[in-house]
């Protein structure tokens, strides 16, 4: 049973803010889970996927989420729809110094060229490299090291996630892992990194670095993607992490390649 106030929570709980607290939860949850239907995001958030249509029907006509068709898997009966962030949601969770940093950005690729942004683009995240490594550990598989950069890069405000995908097995056809889909539903470079690419770039060399294995960007979203997705393949030994020497192929795509969720 849920309670039937314009604050949608679970019978028994009491309610601590406004309507908005609620609907900023659902915001959050596309941020973090996106390309995701309302039936998850209410799992997700313990609503019913009618209260979170609510919200997300309110989100869609402020502008601030987008509605996605999805197919079947055997491309028969009525698309799924599947919510994402738009640019404008995105723009909400936007940082106060990004001006003055995108200014400065300018004036330094004027004076000493793109190389220069290059190295600013590295030291940021080099800076970070240590902490990181440290959180993700050297002894687990790729997959969980995979997971647990998710998870320090969801800790980091990147609203991150992972997906597993595969194929069926030609002689079980059961589905065999073969990638893991790091994926980003939210950047605070984001508007940096649209005009200064070298910043998506960089980062992807880490994840490489920090994974041991090549890795490939599927989609960013400063080229227009709802999430930034890196491809990790799963079927390869990685080299120990911090050896790895080859950088990783980076794919601009203007969305998600993400396999989708089921209601």
């Amino acid at each position: 049973m849920y309670s039937s106030s314009d604050v949608d929570v679970p019978a028994g709980d009491t309610v601590e803010g406004p309507r908005e607290s609620t609907r900023d939860r659902v915001l959050q949850a596309v941020l973090s889970h996106g390309p995701v239907s309302a039936a998850r995001v209410g799992e997700l958030l313990g609503l019913t996927a009618a209260a979170v249509r609510r919200h997300l029907d309110a989100l869609s006509e402020e502008g601030a989420v987008e509605v996605k068709l999805v197919a079947g898997n055997r491309g028969a009966g009525r698309p799924s729809r599947r919510y994402v962030i738009s640019h404008e949601g995105q723009s909400r969770l936007g940082n106060d110094y990004l001006e003055l940093a995108s200014r400065a950005l300018g004036h330094l690729a004027e004076v000493a060229g793109p190389d220069a942004v290059r190295a600013v683009a590295r030291e940021r995240f080099a800076a970070v490299e240590d902490r990181y490594r440290e959180a993700i550990g050297t002894t687990a598989s790729l997959k969980d090291r995979a997971t647990a950069l998710a998870r320090v890069l969801d800790a980091e405000g990147f609203h991150a996630s992972v997906r597993l995908v595969g194929r069926p097995d030609s002689a079980t056809k059961h589905p065999t892992l073969k990638a893991a889909q790091i994926c980003q539903g939210h950047c605070p470079l984001q508007e940096l990194a649209a005009d200064y690419p070298q910043f998506c770039e960089e980062e992807t060399e880490l994840f490489a670095r920090l994974l041991g294995v090549d890795v490939r960007r599927l989609a960013t979203l400063p080229t227009g993607g709802h999430v930034c997705t890196t491809h990790v393949p799963l079927g390869r030994d990685a080299e120990p992490p911090g050896r790895h020497g080859a950088g990783p192929q980076t794919i601009s795509g203007a969305g998600s390649h993400t396999a989708p969720d089921t209601d």
